[in-house]
């Protein structure tokens, strides 16, 4: 339809209008938010690459580590259990750090925490200089493990499972690398351990550089996909019930927790668990490489089977089967069927990716994926912490692993439970009436 002719008051009027309207940045266009969301891909991709090199970089070189700070074996100990201690600890301190300065920002300080962490502590004098900077990189982790879930759902509210299965895939396939990487490195760099550990702080100092540029971009064309709240005018609400009146919350931290003892006990026993078995210690060390490596395909194959269903129960069932499969076999039979043992396990630990799905699908809003990531993490966390201690002081005490294999599956029961519960279509806002 033509536009109606103007008379000349009303286009002065108009004109005089354009003058005086404020002129703020334009208008995001599809090409922007094109843009922007390959930004946060790019950034997403680069965080999770970095959310387990800390680790698993580590107990790669952990014996030339204490040699090299005369470390007792309390204390090595001790850094096995640390981090499930700082994701514990420091997860709860990312929702109030996201809600008074935003997400973004807070990942950006997390993903430079990590990268100064890495690059002090190989050169810190001293055992406690070591366990301070790795705090410093584990607390970096912690509040990306929280605000991930939280990342995707802002930004990619209707493609949830796939944007989690990338991310969880980089995740995997960090860890993977940063273990089977490491030692060659190491010798490639001159056989030094201090920079065969420093090395993955360069790593994460990359992934510190979308981050910084994504706030700026986000407050001047992104507005479309995250608008700021209205500056209205209205009284305080009162505080709705706590998440920890949600029957779905505390399923889905007990499921959480149960799949990182598994992760954990895989990350450090595995290699021990074969080698004990008659496997070349080479070939072990494959072997626990497989494990993790089960979870690159996987990670971003399972979400977005996981976004499609309303129940994830299914998926819940078929890794605690192939978990219960693994544990038994390397109690019956560990090297003549090692690989096979090696690939179930594999899948079975990708309960985690299953687990982070279900974090942004269980809330309805922004605020409360914050508030279940947060909570479900954290209380998960602290419940793998005594997994890995409890079956090395099993394995002692037995002198052998079949009484902590058979732990390990039996605790497939439960998880498998927790995470039936925790695959209801449901939502924790409905269960506890939380309000924004």
């Amino acid at each position: 339809m033509p536009e109606e002719p103007r008379t000349p008051d009303q286009a002065a009027a108009a004109r005089t209008h354009e003058r005086s309207a404020p002129r703020g940045d334009p208008a995001p266009g599809p090409g922007d938010q094109v843009w922007l969301h390959r930004l946060v891909l790019i950034a997403l991709v680069l965080a999770a690459l970095n959310l387990r090199p800390a680790i698993t970089s580590l107990g790669a070189l952990l014996e030339e580590v204490r040699g090299g700070l005369h470390m007792s074996g309390a204390v090595a100990g001790l850094l096995t259990s640390v981090p499930a201690l700082c994701f514990a600890v420091f997860g709860l301190t990312a929702p109030r750090l996201a809600r008074r300065f935003g997400p973004v920002p807070v990942v950006c300080a997390g993903m430079a925490a990590i990268a100064a962490g890495l690059l002090i502590r190989p050169y810190s004098h001293g055992t406690a200089g070591f366990l301070a900077a790795t705090a410093l990189a584990l607390t970096g982790i912690a509040v990306g493990n929280v605000l991930m879930p939280v990342i995707v759902k802002r930004y990619f509210p209707d493609r949830v499972g796939g944007i989690t299965g990338l991310y969880s895939m980089a995740l995997s396939l960090g860890s993977a690398v940063a273990a089977a990487a490491t030692v060659p490195l190491t010798g490639a760099l001159g056989g030094g351990w201090r920079t065969g550990l420093a090395v993955w702080g360069l790593l994460a100092a990359v992934a510190v550089a979308p981050w910084t540029v994504l706030p700026l971009r986000d407050r001047g064309r992104g507005a479309a996909i995250a608008p700021p709240a209205p500056r209205a005018v209205h009284r305080p609400a009162a505080p709705g019930p706590r998440i920890t009146r949600s029957r779905t919350a505390w399923a889905l931290a007990c499921f959480f927790g149960l799949q990182a003892t598994g992760a954990y006990v895989a990350m450090g026993w595995m290699p021990l668990i074969f080698r004990d078995a008659g496997v070349p210690a080479d070939t072990a060390g494959v072997l626990s490489a497989v494990v993790m490596v089960m979870g690159v395909p996987l990670a971003f194959t399972i979400p977005r089977l996981a976004a499609r269903l309303k129940n994830q129960a299914p998926l819940v069932i078929a890794l605690g089967l192939c978990g219960v499969a693994g544990y038994t076999g390397l109690i019956t039979a560990p090297a003549q069927g090692a690989w096979g043992w090696a690939m179930l396990l594999g899948i079975a630990n990708c309960s985690f990716p299953l687990a982070l799905t279900m974090i942004g699908m269980r809330a309805r809003t922004g605020a409360g994926v914050v508030r279940l990531s947060a909570f479900a993490q954290s209380a998960g966390y602290l419940i793998s912490i005594p997994g890995p201690t409890l079956v090395g002081a099993l394995y002692e005490h037995s002198g052998g692993w079949a009484v902590p294999l058979a732990l390990m599956a039996g605790l497939m029961v439960p998880q498998v439970i927790a995470g039936c519960l925790a695959g209801r279509d449901r939502t924790v806002e409905e269960e506890a009436g939380m309000r924004d």
